[in-house]
């Protein structure tokens, strides 16, 4: 079977980030996504069209796919394309992120409304279109997938992250302690182990929280 591996990357991230998902599938051809869209409007026509010409002539597509790349996937993505995902830290509910943000800067609903966009001293553009528009489309995500979350995230709580693995019947691991940013080498290499585990079970059918849990010396 041909197999093809999409890794998109985070905020900040790039697509060169690729090359360390190579060895993890070593029967694969694993490609990076250098994309543009900085909004799930601008995902929703970017993405399909860059998958769609990707996976000619293979099999089965595994998207792996960081934080803001993962959300951006689920609005613009869905199982004609992809055949199973792993998400490492991904953004799960943003509204409730932008909530959190406008707490940070103090910022009222009112205050976004009347002034449309507020730049944040902590770099963010707080936008009340992105607000409207995630509201009004909320994710719908039916590709079998597995999630990798760190304890510490800054951006998800895990009772958040818990919620959305549930509702899409998504296996979650966690690896207490990690971050956000999976970036030292004991994160990389638990997320490695993760990769390698959830992996064999997708291509065995099992559970994929066993398998990579064996791996990582959970169970």
């Amino acid at each position: 079977m041909k197999h093809l591996v999409i890794y998109i990357h985070g905020k900040g991230g790039c697509a060169a980030e690729a090359e360390h998902y190579r060895p993890l599938f070593p029967h694969s051809r694993v490609v990076g996504f250098a994309y543009e869209a900085q909004t799930p409007w601008a995902a929703a026509e970017e993405f399909p069209a860059f998958v769609r010409a990707q996976r000619r002539g293979y099999d089965a597509v595994t998207l792996v796919a960081n934080s803001i790349g993962a959300f951006f996937a689920m609005h613009a993505l869905d199982e004609r394309l992809v055949d199973n995902a792993l998400f490492i830290s991904p953004v799960v509910d943003m509204e409730r992120l932008i909530a959190n943000m406008m707490g940070w800067a103090g910022v009222t609903e009112e205050d976004l409304q009347e002034r449309r966009e507020i730049p944040t001293s902590f770099g963010e553009t707080l936008s009340w279109d992105y607000l409207c528009y995630v509201r009004s489309h909320p994710i719908c995500w039916r590709v079998p997938t597995c999630i990798l979350y760190g304890s510490e995230d800054s951006l998800t709580s895990r009772d958040t992250i818990t919620d959305f693995s549930e509702r899409i019947h998504a296996p979650l691991t966690v690896m207490e302690g990690g971050e956000h940013w999976f970036h030292t080498p004991d994160q990389m290499a638990f997320l490695d182990r993760w990769v390698t585990g959830s992996m064999a079970a997708f291509v065995r059918g099992e559970d994929p929280t066993a398998s990579a849990a064996m791996l990582l010396g959970l169970l």
